[in-house]
């Protein structure tokens, strides 16, 4: 399944500070994603990092010169050629040079000759990320339609700790994955909820289940990529994207609460956790201990959330349900899809090898309300999110009709 950076061109800035190592692991993902990368480093960056690393990496060997005799204006073809150009790291310097229009070596110039979206990443110390010059010039640059991704506060050279840290490379790539991502769920806004619940047995033990919350993670992602306004309400401490709401829960008491106090706002909700079905009737305030011997645990049913979302479905709005099923799993899938009111359904068999639960992929079976279905090989989950949320673009661009 190919994603927004498959065959894309991508030119990869590399300043020279301490955090120019983890350019290698950026380039690494471009390159893993589809991207053609070619590498651009500056004087200071080959005294943190060797050129013949990112070579053997990227689509491209290294280029640091303004004067090769090979190409006579590299900045020129670089930067009409790039459809996106990301610096990591991004130094004091080179960000104050680009807003100021300074062309001093092959990088800055290559910023200034392109019109294709460009995305920095600071990294620095703490001091000179604070720095009124820093913040003017990133807001100069942000004026001018600049990507920003934010420096995370940690550990940083020399044992300090403090904001500055270089963004992960997960992070970094998912930015330029929403530069190049398809607008096609702007201003669209989209709940998802993610993960399994824990329902207590009593303050130490619980009943659960396996999810690790990656297929809901990934969609959450996945939409705000697109241009959604991102609901997640996740029982994981998983990555979310920038800029999404973000509402953690445990049981499937609270799941409900915070997924129908916010449906009602939502035009598209993915209800891609794996709530429990049920829960112990009572909860233990105390440990229980097994010399008091083996506890009767009576368990009662909780709320079927997605049957309620679909019986309070406001107009216009589009519903997902997930069905992890372990045996006739289309059969079910589409039990599920005439019972829940919904639009449509992606039902994955959780008892085959490197599906469903806790993996990076899954194998999924999309069928919808209208008719539509689809099959996928064994793919990531954040290609899964594409095919579920190609197939809700689908659903809002038709004329609507009653559920």
């Amino acid at each position: 399944m190919a994603g927004a950076l498959a065959g894309r061109r991508v030119v990869l800035g590399v300043c020279g500070g301490i955090a120019a190592y983890k350019a290698v692991e950026v380039c690494r993902r471009l390159v893993a994603a589809g991207a053609h990368v070619t590498p651009v480093m500056t004087r200071g960056a080959t005294r943190f990092l060797g050129e013949v690393t990112l070579s053997a990496l990227a689509s491209e060997r290294v280029q640091t010169s303004l004067w090769s005799e090979a190409d006579p204006i590299p900045h020129t073809r670089l930067g009409q050629t790039a459809d996106v150009i990301v610096v990591v790291p991004a130094t004091a310097r080179v960000i104050g040079s680009y807003a100021a229009g300074i062309s001093s070596d092959l990088l800055t110039a290559t910023l200034l000759a392109t019109r294709s979206p460009v995305v920095v990443c600071p990294a620095m110390h703490t001091e000179m990320w604070e720095h009124p010059a820093t913040r003017d010039n990133l807001a100069t640059l942000r004026r001018r339609g600049v990507h920003v991704v934010e420096p995370a506060t940690g550990r940083l050279a020399g044992g300090d700790v403090g904001a500055g840290r270089l963004a992960e490379a997960g992070t970094i790539v998912a930015a330029v994955e929403r530069v190049l991502a398809p607008q096609d769920l702007a201003g669209v806004r989209v709940l998802v909820s993610a993960g399994g619940t824990r329902e207590p047995i009593d303050p130490v033990r619980f009943v659960g289940n396996r999810s690790s919350g990656k297929q809901g993670h990934a969609l959450a992602y996945e939409a705000a990529g697109r241009g959604a306004q991102v609901t997640l309400v996740t029982t994981v401490g998983l990555p979310v994207p920038s800029g999404a709401e973000v509402v953690r829960v445990e049981t499937a008491a609270d799941m409900e609460k915070a997924v129908l106090d916010r449906a009602g706002e939502a035009d598209v909700v993915v209800m891609a956790a794996a709530v429990a079905d049920f829960r112990p009737k009572a909860s233990s305030a105390e440990k229980l201990k097994k010399v008091d011997g083996v506890p009767e645990l009576v368990l009662e049913p909780t709320v079927d959330i997605l049957a309620e979302l679909g019986r309070r479905r406001t107009p216009g709005q589009t519903l997902v349900g997930f069905a992890a099923e372990t045996h006739d799993m289309r059969a079910r899938a589409a039990e599920k899809l005439r019972t829940k009111g919904v639009d449509l359904i992606v039902g994955n068999d959780v008892a085959a090898a490197d599906v469903g639960f806790e993996h990076d992929t899954n194998r999924v079976h999309v069928v919808g309300r209208d008719g539509f279905e689809q099959d996928t090989t064994l793919i990531d989950k954040r290609d899964v999110a594409r095919v579920v949320l190609d197939a809700v673009v689908s659903i809002r661009q038709r004329p609507t009709s009653p559920p």
